[in-house]
């Protein structure tokens, strides 16, 4: 599968993006023939505002290379976690590229790393992490709806991603993790809207070493607040909390008009002189400009360190019922 390990080639079955401009990129699945709502099997053409892209004339062709379209041209790309964040079909809303980086930054992620995730969404986060961790690394992830799980895990496998993801609807609110991820973890993720019940059964699914790191993604501060209380309780040191706020740059050319300074002869008399300005030459320059409406709020990103010696007895913390939400 081409999402997974690289090939210069096109062929059937492989995920391509379809690049025409920054605000026009479409992830295509390969495939020369599709089915139409009657059920009848036609040609795969796809409809661009540039016009009509035949999936078949794809095939054999090298990634990167530039292709026609009826009315204009487009370049088909790899598909890479960054280029299929942009592109994906929304289930959810999803996490971008600049929370995903420091996500894995702030959970220590590496080639190798066991990640426990909750809710998977539309996958944006899980393609990028699973990037991460392999070849030998492994993603747990769940998601309470039993349709987006599924879809999720059908994503997966056509990405050639399975080997590495694993995808299971469970409410972990009231359930907490399965057996097979308890342990295990190196970190654990949490985009939900209560993960402060998730706290308890987090501790379950990291190693019995201590030191594994959670991060949780929260839109609310109220959430963030009883988050950071209930990780204290449970003996979480190294609390953090952050929000990535992104503020772009435009290199643009800038013209000025520079004045020179003329003065008369002052009167016979003492006084004021009186001074003029007259328009000189006009100046052109590069100038860095922020954008006039930049990004806004998206999220908190909690973290904290597990220490198994902090870890409070059983009759030291109460854990509040899920049920009670």
């Amino acid at each position: 599968m081409s999402f997974n390990r690289y090939k210069d080639i096109i062929e059937e079955g492989d995920t391509v993006i379809l690049y025409i401009n920054p605000q026009a990129m479409y992830a295509i699945q390969a495939q020369s023939v599709i089915e139409n709502r009657k059920g009848e099997k036609i040609e795969n053409v796809m409809q661009t505002k540039y016009g009509a892209l035949k999936i078949s004339s794809l095939f054999g062709k090298q990634f990167g290379s530039k292709v026609s379209l009826s009315n204009g041209w487009a370049h088909v790309l790899y598909p890479t976690p960054e280029l299929w964040t942009q592109t994906l079909p929304h289930r959810t809303q999803i996490i971008y590229t600049p929370d995903i980086s420091l996500i894995m930054f702030m959970l220590e992620l590496k080639p190798g790393s066991i990640v426990v995730e909750s809710g998977t969404g539309s996958g944006s986060l899980t393609h990028a992490m699973a990037f991460r961790v392999k070849p030998t690394g492994h993603i747990y992830t769940y998601d309470f709806h039993e349709q987006r799980a599924d879809q999720a895990q059908k994503e997966f496998k056509s990405h050639g991603l399975s080997e590495n993801v694993t995808s299971q609807c469970r409410d972990v609110c009231q359930n907490g993790f399965s057996d097979d991820v308890i342990g295990k973890a190196d970190a654990v993720f949490l985009d939900l809207p209560h993960p402060h019940l998730v706290v308890p059964f987090a501790i379950k699914a990291l190693k019995p070493s201590g030191g594994g790191r959670i991060c949780t993604f929260s839109p609310c501060i109220e959430q963030v607040m009883r988050t950071c209380q209930t990780l204290l309780d449970h003996g979480f040191v190294q609390l953090k909390t952050v929000e990535c706020l992104e503020k772009e740059y435009q290199v643009l050319n800038r013209t000025v008009t520079t004045f020179t300074t003329a003065s008369r002869p002052p009167p016979p008399a003492s006084g004021p002189q009186n001074i003029t300005e007259e328009p000189g030459n006009e100046k052109k320059f590069l100038a860095c400009i922020p954008s006039a409406s930049p990004r806004g709020h998206t999220g908190y990103l909690t973290t904290a360190t597990f220490l198994m010696e902090n870890r409070p007895q059983p009759e030291e913390v109460e854990i509040e019922d899920a049920c009670e939400k």
